[in-house]
């Protein structure tokens, strides 16, 4: 099984993901890893601020490690926020039938109550080496886009909208249930 995790900035999509990592055992390719690789190494001239062209750049990329992953039968966790809202457009049935999606994004009730705590947390799992720069309008239009983006292409969102802490957790319990009975690899 591969499972897509996407959504807003700082919502705790790599928090999910190593959460599950350690759970599942099942690796995880971060899409911000793979960016930065690409990036430093000079195999773009994009920047990390290139957000819609980076979605361009790197869904080519990270849709065919899905497709390998698959036709493997190797389970893996894709994390990040390049997923384009259509991203089911890419592929068949067959694909389709081995992809579970979780896009994760906060209200905007939850930023105006949490904001402190969210910019608290964003090295939680991956040590932030230059501040983000968040600010308060700008997470709530970055949700806002994600969850309007997803929602008009027939996605589900889960939203952050009471004790985040509950919300990952009854995540990651699903999640795990759903890998319950997979063979390991």
């Amino acid at each position: 099984m591969i499972l897509l995790i996407t959504g807003a900035s700082h919502t705790g999509k790599t928090l999910l993901a190593q959460r599950l990592l350690e759970t599942l055992h099942v690796p995880y390719l971060s899409i911000d890893h793979l960016k930065m690789g690409l990036i430093r190494s000079g195999n773009t001239a994009l920047t990390p601020e290139d957000d819609d062209a980076l979605t361009a750049y790197l869904w080519p990329i990270v849709r065919e490690i899905v497709k390998t992953a698959i036709e493997n039968r190797q389970n893996l966790i894709v994390e990040g926020c390049y997923i384009p809202f259509a991203w089911r457009q890419d592929f068949d049935g067959r694909y389709l039938w081995e992809i579970r999606f979780v896009c994760l994004a906060m209200t905007e009730a939850y930023i105006e109550t949490h904001f402190a705590e969210i910019v608290g947390q964003e090295s939680e799992i991956e040590k932030r080496l230059v501040p983000t720069g968040c600010t308060i309008d700008g997470l709530k239009a970055d949700n806002a886009r994600v969850i309007a983006g997803f929602r008009n292409a027939g996605e589900p969102v889960a939203l952050i909208e009471g004790d985040y802490e509950q919300t990952i957790l009854r995540l990651q319990r699903e999640i795990e249930g759903e890998y319950d009975g997979i063979p390991e690899n």
